[in-house]
């Protein structure tokens, strides 16, 4: 094409990127999981929310699916992949890490301690209130959450003090409502106000309308299914092309804890990813990472 060309095109270039921006965010959305609810969160990063714990579907013995994963970064690019560890089998990034760890290196501590696993929790929620998206109020969704929160029902299961009676949050009829408060502690994403109301039956205890929203539940067997994690093998070359040949190679702001609030959209994890304006992810604490690897996911898949 010549200057000519080019400047006879420059009244439709506008409308052409257009177009192609907007199949290119399309394309980046497309990974969202509609089973999966999030609180929304206000300018100030704060949320609110009521929720109820659903107990396991048919069939099923438990009401969550416990998953480990990894991320982080290395020079080779992104590693966002659930770990065998979840269903009890070896996992080359453990296995690595134990390496670093052994070695007694401080440096190598630190390497292993940003490429530990993290562990998240999925359940069955039914939404008692959400002043954000009330569209969603009545509805079953599956609800991904970390240790903070399962540390919360486990204080409700196990009460410390004698006069706080054993709570079943996942009950129907002696259940609670969970009341899911989200503020920003120093930056972090913080949970520690959340807590459970009164138990209460669920739609009244009316086991007509509770029987249908059982049937409504999701499957959580999926998720620590072993055919739909990658194999040994798979996970090694993975790991392989992200680190190279050293193990201690990494890459700035490399985790997804420690750097969350350093990436952006501009720090592809892969050279397929195409560019578009930075944007901070959230501050994740320790405890609380779900959010942070859900947004590095999303980079590491875009392509």
């Amino acid at each position: 094409m010549g200057f000519k060309d080019l400047k006879n095109t420059s009244k439709n270039a506008y409308q052409t990127l257009a177009n192609e921006m907007e199949k290119m965010v399309k394309k980046s959305d497309s990974y969202k999981d509609d089973r999966f609810w999030k609180p929304a969160l206000d300018k100030t990063n704060n949320g609110y929310a009521i929720i109820r714990l659903l107990p396991a579907p048919d069939g099923e013995d438990l009401p969550w699916a416990r998953l480990y994963n990894h991320g982080f970064r290395g020079t080779g690019g992104w590693y966002i992949e659930n770990s065998l560890t979840s269903i009890g089998l070896k996992d080359p990034v453990s296995e690595m890490n134990s390496q670093l760890w052994q070695s007694g290196s401080d440096a190598d501590k630190n390497i292993a301690r940003d490429r530990k696993r993290r562990l998240s929790y999925i359940s069955n929620i039914y939404i008692v209130s959400d002043p954000k998206n009330p569209e969603n109020e009545g509805k079953v969704f599956l609800f991904k959450y970390g240790k903070k929160i399962f540390e919360k029902i486990q204080e409700a299961m196990n009460p410390q003090y004698q006069d706080e009676k054993p709570l079943n949050p996942f009950d129907f009829w002696a259940g609670a409502d969970f009341k899911l408060k989200i503020r920003q502690v120093d930056g972090y994403v913080n949970y520690d106000r959340s807590e459970f109301a009164a138990p209460t039956p669920l739609l009244g205890g009316d086991d007509k309308a509770l029987e249908l929203l059982w049937k409504k539940q999701h499957s959580l067997k999926e998720f620590t299914d072993p055919k739909n994690f990658k194999s040994y093998d798979e996970l090694k070359t993975r790991l392989q092309q992200v680190l190279g040949d050293d193990i201690r190679s990494v890459a700035e702001s490399a985790n997804v804890t420690g750097g969350a609030e350093k990436a952006s959209f501009e720090s592809a994890p892969t050279e397929s990813a195409p560019r578009v304006p930075a944007k901070k992810a959230p501050k994740s604490s320790e405890n609380e990472t779900e959010d942070a690897l859900s947004y590095f996911e999303k980079l590491a898949n875009d392509d």
